[in-house]
């Protein structure tokens, strides 16, 4: 494929460099003449010296032809505003990096939307996401960059009082806002179908609407009964631990912040009501102790610093905290972390890759994830014109028990469809898909 990186720093140097090693053509534009001879020389890319968001310099690097273009400089508005360009040019898909949440937050302004971009990444989300899911449940679905990440996954066993125990899923009263999109039982898991029965212990993952979810968790795990929270303590109130801290929740999660700067210990405060945010060195093992460090059941690093995550996350686990997780960005600490009792250690380059990976498709698909037991994927699809898939009501397509429909995105809005919805040119969608029937599902939304 043809792969047009905006931005020579480290992350496009990188991103470049993984691309062509798997064979794909790229062309990378930098406006340092330092850093364009560097890659021409190190690198089998073609690096062409221009600022990023000049349509003549993008037309230079062909992007007419370009399947996918990469905005990841190190400034959000340039990167916005070249992948509008890069889409507008004629790239098949656009994709730009931005830092700050405000770019991200569709209750002030969807700028995604308004700039044709399709998809907006932030290396501190995926990190916080990989973050979360280890917390949660390493085998949850991954939904938090599809469907502009509005959708909610939770994940409950099916408890032996609840009123869903013992029936099939097509007669429980769930709300309009949630699907039920898959079932776990004795070591597998397969995508749910209305035909489906709960059996007491299942792992179901609830997949929808905040709302919606907590009125279906009654349902499926019956009352709620008192229970003790999950204690979490991280290391570094920055985007990562943000980020970190918000997808967790406050339901189930007793968080305690550390962070340093007591300016951004005002704002975290204000912003984390539910958190106790500390103004602190995690570094220091006094302060470990005395904010019970030790007591934890998960202790997670992400101050920015590798060298002081990975000193923090050591004293954590000589305090005694259950799991330790670091963020380190150096691929030579790799092999270094697990020695010194990390379970954990997430890099943003391995995050990245995969999700970059993901974008490299053609036809329908825009993206695509596997769950981590590889029986499941989750795929985000475009609805192309006279494509099968429109031709009928979601109720009456082939799909149940193959492929679950989770999420629509049309106008800009997302919900969650029902089975009498009928997909509509354009509409963007959130499929999980069997992996042994996803040639024959993709079929369907691409022309006939």
């Amino acid at each position: 494929m043809r792969i047009l990186t905006l931005g020579g720093g480290t992350v496009g140097r990188w991103i470049a460099d993984m691309l062509c090693r798997r064979r794909h053509s790229v062309t990378l534009i930098d406006s340092d003449p330092e850093i364009v001879r560097e890659i021409n020389s190190e690198l089998d890319v073609r690096a062409i010296e221009g600022n990023a968001s000049q349509s003549t310099v993008l037309f230079s690097a062909d992007v007419l032809s370009a399947d996918l273009c990469l905005a990841v400089t190190g400034n959000d508005e340039v990167n916005i505003v070249a992948a509008s360009m890069a889409k507008a040019l004629g790239a098949r898909r656009a994709i730009a990096r931005v830092y700050a949440p405000a770019f991200r937050d569709l209750a002030t302004f969807d700028y995604q939307q308004h700039f044709g971009i399709d998809s907006l990444l932030s290396l501190e989300q995926l990190s916080a996401s990989e973050l979360a899911r280890a917390i949660r449940n390493p085998d949850a679905i991954p939904l938090e960059h599809f469907a502009r990440g509005q959708l909610q996954v939770y994940e409950l066993e099916v408890a032996a009082g609840a009123s869903a125990a013992g029936k099939k899923l097509i007669e429980l009263d769930l709300p309009p806002g949630v699907r039920i999109g898959s079932l776990a039982r004795e070591g597998r898991m397969w995508i749910a179908s209305g035909a489906d029965e709960t059996h007491v212990g299942d792992r179901v993952s609830l997949v929808g609407m905040p709302d919606a979810i907590s009125v279906a968790r009654k349902i499926i795990g019956g009352e709620k009964r008192a229970r003790k929270k999950t204690k979490v303590m991280i290391a570094g109130g920055g985007e990562t631990g943000y980020h970190l801290t918000n997808l967790l929740g406050k339901e189930d999660f007793r968080v305690v912040l550390l962070e340093t700067d007591a300016h951004r210990c005002e704002q975290l405060a204000k912003l984390l009501p539910h958190v106790t945010v500390v103004l602190a060195n995690a570094n220091r093992r006094s302060v470990l102790e005395d904010e019970g460090g030790g007591t934890v059941d998960y202790f997670v690093a992400c101050t920015g610093n590798d060298e002081n995550n990975i000193m923090a996350g050591v004293e954590a686990r000589e305090l005694g905290a259950s799991r330790v997780m670091c963020v380190v960005g150096r691929p030579d600490y790799a092999n270094v972390v697990g020695k010194l009792g990390i379970d954990l250690a997430v890099s943003e380059r391995d995050v990245v890759a995969r999700q970059v990976l993901g974008f490299l498709n053609e036809g329908a698909v825009i993206s695509q994830a596997k769950l981590p037991n590889g029986s499941i994927g989750v795929y985000e699809l475009e609805v192309m014109p006279e494509s099968p898939i429109t031709q009928a009501s979601l109720a009456n397509l082939p799909l149940a028990g193959r492929c679950l429909i989770a999420a629509i995105q049309r106008d800009g809005f997302v919900r969650v469809p029902t089975a009498k919805d009928v997909l509509k040119v354009g509409d963007i969608i959130v499929a999980l898909i069997d992996l042994d029937d996803t040639a024959e599902i993709l079929s369907l939304f691409n022309p006939s």
